[in-house]
């Protein structure tokens, strides 16, 4: 639960950090300034927004940085638990069945296979189909020149 909320934090922050930038003027804007632009267009008084928006920045980049660091260092952490002896979750190779265990070179196998010493009864053997008189092999087309 504690890393969903980081997650959803750093997300908030990567996107407060892009709008913050997008906002700052570039080195270019200081040469419109002199010839009258700029500091009459600006939301936050004739000083501009640089100190503000520079100051949050800075303050939304060390968060964000901080955040990584700890997400990095908690991913690392949780690699070094040893996992409970559960089985693996293999998605779609979890519905192959099995390999029968291999049997172990010790044992010998002695057992011979041994014919059957009784015939089976009549009843018991499969029998084929009858052939129908009426069924007919199929007719080859003539061509006729």
């Amino acid at each position: 639960m504690l890393i969903l909320i980081v997650n959803v934090v750093y997300v908030l922050i990567a996107i407060a950090m892009i709008a913050l930038i997008l906002m700052q003027r570039g080195a270019g804007a200081q040469a419109g300034s002199g010839f009258g632009a700029g500091a009459s267009a600006t939301v936050f008084g004739s000083r501009g927004a640089g100190n503000f928006l520079s100051k949050s920045t800075k303050w939304l980049a060390i968060t964000f940085f901080a955040i990584s660091l700890f997400m990095g260092w908690n991913a690392t952490h949780a690699l070094r638990k040893p996992a409970a002896p559960t089985q693996q979750d293999l998605g779609l190779m979890s519905q192959v069945p099995a390999a029968p265990a291999a049997a172990s070179t010790t044992t010998v196998r002695t057992a011979v296979p041994v014919a059957p010493t009784q015939a089976a009864p009549a009843s018991a053997v499969p029998v084929a189909p009858a052939s129908s008189s009426t069924t007919q092999s199929p007719q080859t087309p003539t061509q006729g020149n």
